[in-house]
Formats: C-alpha cells, structure tokens, sequence
C-alpha cells in the first residue's frame, strides 16, 4: 500500500456508491485507523475483531490492524450471538469494529462476553442509529489517530497478521493464526496466477471475512488497482456495478458465480468488455462453463483453504486445451490443479505411509501442503496443530486423485464438512442440535445436493420409542437454535445403517442423499 500511495497516488483505490478515495486518500485513513487503535492502547499481537460487510471500513482493518502491529479478527457476518461471542472471548480481542447493519446479533454476542473490549460503530444512516452498546463511532475513531505518529514497524515475517475461525469437525470453530509471511506470498501468488494486470478493478462480490478476501485486498494494492465495494450479491446488482465502473475480475463461491452467470444469460449480455471470475470449491458443470463464456466471462477454478490462506492452487490452464470440446474442457476443468508459483508444494500422499500416491488419476490419497503458505497453528489448540500439522505437511482432510502433470482432482472429503454457499457447516455442530430434541435418538447429516447453494444439510433421524416427530418440525426445532444457513433443507425420519459395533454409516446415508430430488 506505501508503494501505490507513492506511485499512484491520485489514482482511484476505492469506491463504494457515490463515495471514492485515491491511493493516497486511502493510506491516509488506515493510518489514521492504525493510529487510532495505538492510542486506544491496543500492543502488538493482539487482536482487534471486525464484523462488516464489504464495505471501505473492512479493507481498511486490513491494513490499519496490522500497521499498529494488531491481528485481524474478520468474523463471518451470517453466525449467530453465540458463536460470535465465542470467537471475541477466545480470540482475546481488545478492539471491536461493528457494521451497524449488525448491530442486534452484536448487542447479544456482547452481553454473553465478559469481556472489556471497546466496540466502534461503523455508522451508516440507512441502519438506524447507533447501538448503545457502542463507545464511539468509526469516523470520529479514525480523527483520533490522525496527527499520531506510529513506532517502526518491528514486525518478523512470522508475526500474526489475521485469526481466522473455521468451521471443524466439532462445535466450536478453530482459530487459524496466519502470518505476514504467508499473507505477502499469497497476495503475489494471487497475481501472478491469474495473470492480473496493474489497474485492474475488482469487485468485492467475495466476503472480506473468507480468508481475508482470499488475500486480495493485499494483491489490489500490488497492482495499484481499483476496490469495488459492494454489500450483499444480488446479481443484478453486481452487473450494473460491472459495467458501470468496467470491473475486470472478480471472485466467488460456486453458488455467486451461478447467479451471476444466470443474471447474465437471461439479460443476453454479450459483447461486454471481458470479465475474469475466480472460484472454489465445487467444479463448474460444462452447462455454467458454456453460458459464462457466452457472457464474456472465463471463470478460473482454484482451490485452498483458511488454513493455507484460501486459493493457493489453481487448475493452471494449458493453450492446446482450448481446441477440445466444452464437455472434455469442464472435465479438465473440474480439476483442482497445481499450486500457485509461491507455493512449496501441493501433493496427494497416502496418509498412512506419507508417500506420494501415483499420478495415475485413480489412486487415492489426501491433499497436502508444505511451504510458506501453511498456517502458523490453531490458536491456543496444541493438539489440533500437531494433528493437522504431522510429517512436516499440512493435512486437508481432502481425499483426491493425482494427475500428470501434478494436477490434483478431490474426489471426496474425509471431514464431515458440508460447504453451503461457500460456507463451512460442521455435520458434528448441527447433529448435537437434533439429539436435544425429545423425540430423536439418533442422528446423522451429510451433504446433499442443492441447486441454489451447491450443497445443504441432510438430516436422518431415528426417532426414540414411542415418539414420532415431522420433517418440518425437526428443521423449525433447528432454526431456533443454529444460524439458519446451518439447518437441515431436508429431513428423513428411518432407523440408521449401522456397523456391528453401532456406528453410523454415512456413507450409506450420503448415496442416499445424492439420490433424493435437490431441494428448491
């Protein structure tokens, strides 16, 4: 960011409705905002929490955090009070930055904390007034940094930059410290592997609080390009702020690029200016492929996790590909690919013996990183690290085939994470739900297709003798008790499969969910 500010300043970094700011407008403000949490006391290598949209105030926390030697806490906006309140106590935050579009679900996550932290309201009038829980707001925060003079940056390229919480196989989340190292790296990672020019304009259509943006707020200011601020994604939406500010790329989660594709196609938009689209996750299906294209976009598939700073690998594309047909390009496609150029290694080992699985596109193993890009640890979860971190590898929990090439392909996940709309949900989480009800004595949920949002929850219950529950009223007992994109879309009350020594076989259970017609 020093550097555009330099280089490129009066050029535009930010914009976000009728308000914008120059690269050096917007140095100007993170500092202000790194100034501001110094003098609020705030000591290096603590942490100050954010729950926002994508708003300027979210790419600001990216640098102003880090400049006063702070760790970003960017919380997911769709949790609940409780899980917010359990990521602001375990994550120690000194500082809390609130959107007011959040305001009630803080209030409650507030009053469940015991902690003495100072919240700061990031005002938008549309939202109402300010919470009173609030002890200033951001505006008035950001003018009390302003003549501040920050200490040396005396930071190590191991030093915390961002605790990041993911869903895991338990309840609570795991806090995933990464470094500035693995940040920088990425954020170059990011650029050269999507070939991204200087002045490029992208649009936030990916939450801030995924991985930090998938590291791209750090890899716009490389390029000195140009932030496109936007809350919520509604395609329509998202399409006139595309044409209206000639938006080059954009990312997103499978369900985002979708709608957005469908937005196109049913506008017959052709003939705009090129639009590149980064996504994970799920692979693109030939028919999505073929309609982004017809739209002018060229959708690239990458693949990552929080724990190796999002995407950090990417089906590298190859010239002689673009001569096959649709269908056999989607196959190819479908690949998760080889890692970025900053990438140690991206591998698929057999677990057991920690040795590479032949690349012969049908041998199994379990994708592995190595390098600079691999987390620090699970905060203040020893065990969890030395679990995830053994043999000098991170493990995914990723299950995959290896191509030639060094092309990976994941075939199946050995977690029990259900990916809705780009969101983890742990099956474990919302099983623990369903066995406090009366009437359920015994539970399993598994993934199972969705059309909107690529996969939901799958409940199976067996019911307690004597006791009969509904569908409808096992998912309304779940929306009284989880975030509402945690809850089951579909619910099947059966005796469960079961091994001689009575542990679930979800396996059984996930054919089965695959073959019941995907919720609307």
């Amino acid at each position: 960011m020093r550097r555009s500010a330099q280089v490129f300043a009066d050029r535009p970094a930010v914009i976000f409705g009728t308000q914008s700011w120059t690269w050096s407008q917007f140095s100007a403000r993170c500092h202000n905002l790194a100034g501001a949490l110094a003098g609020a006391g705030l000591q290096k290598g603590e942490t100050v929490s954010i729950l926002a949209d994508n708003i300027p105030a979210a790419l600001e926390a990216c640098y102003g955090i880090p400049m006063a030697g702070g760790i970003i806490n960017a919380i997911n906006t769709r949790l609940d009070a409780e899980a917010v309140a359990f990521i602001i106590e375990h994550a120690e935050a000194r500082v809390f930055l609130v959107d007011r579009h959040y305001s009630q679900v803080v209030g409650e996550a507030i009053a469940k904390s015991s902690r003495d932290i100072l919240v700061v309201d990031i005002e938008d009038a549309e939202a109402g007034s300010a919470p009173e829980f609030a002890d200033c707001s951001y505006e008035d925060f950001l003018k009390t940094g302003a003549e501040a003079t920050l200490p040396e940056f005396d930071l190590d390229e191991l030093d915390p930059i961002a605790l990041n919480y993911t869903s895991g196989t338990t309840g609570d989340p795991k806090g995933v410290l990464l470094h500035h190292r693995g940040a920088y790296l990425n954020s170059v990672g990011n650029s050269l592997a999507w070939e991204m020019p200087r002045f490029c304009v992208y649009l936030w259509s990916l939450p801030l609080f995924h991985c930090n943006g998938w590291c791209f707020p750090w890899t716009i200011a490389l390029q000195g390009g140009v932030n496109v601020c936007v809350r919520g994604v509604d395609p329509q939406n998202l399409l006139s702020l595309i044409d209206e500010h000639s938006v080059t790329h954009l990312c997103g989660a499978p369900i985002v690029v979708r709608m957005l594709v469908d937005a196109a196609d049913a506008a017959n938009r052709t003939g705009s200016a090129p639009l590149s689209i980064m996504t994970a996750g799920a692979a693109p299906p030939s028919a999505l492929l073929e309609k982004a294209q017809a739209s002018g976009f060229e959708i690239t598939h990458t693949y990552g996790l929080t724990e190796v700073y999002g995407p950090c690998s990417v089906c590298e594309w190859l010239p002689e590909w673009d001569e096959l047909p649709a269908d056999d390009q989607a196959v190819l496609k479908a690949r998760q690919g080889v890692g970025y150029p900053m990438v140690e290694e991206v591998a698929v080992l057999d677990p057991e013996t920690m040795q590479p699985v032949p690349q012969d596109g049908e041998t199994i193993g379990e994708v592995m990183f190595r390098g600079n890009v691999v987390m620090s640890e699970y905060y203040k979860n020893p065990q969890a690290t030395e679990s995830a971190l053994a043999g000098g590898y991170f493990h995914s929990g990723d299950l995959a085939v290896w191509h030639q090439g060094g092309y990976v392909e994941i075939k199946d996940r050995s977690k029990d994470i259900i990916i809705s709309g780009g969101e983890n949900i742990s099956s474990i989480e919302v099983e623990g739900v369903l066995y406090k009800h009366p009437a359920v004595s015994a539970a399993a949920v598994v993934a199972a297709p969705h059309e909107k949002w690529g996969e939901t929850p799958h409940a199976f219950i067996e019911t307690a003798q004597g006791k009969d529950v509904t569908p409808s009223e096992i998912i309304e007992f779940c929306r009284d008790r989880l975030a509402h994109f945690k809850c089951p879309t579909r619910v099947t009350v059966q005796e469960l499969p079961k091994t001689a020594t009575g542990k679930i076989q979800k396996y059984e259970l996930r054919e089965k969910a695959k073959a019941v017609e995907p919720a609307e």
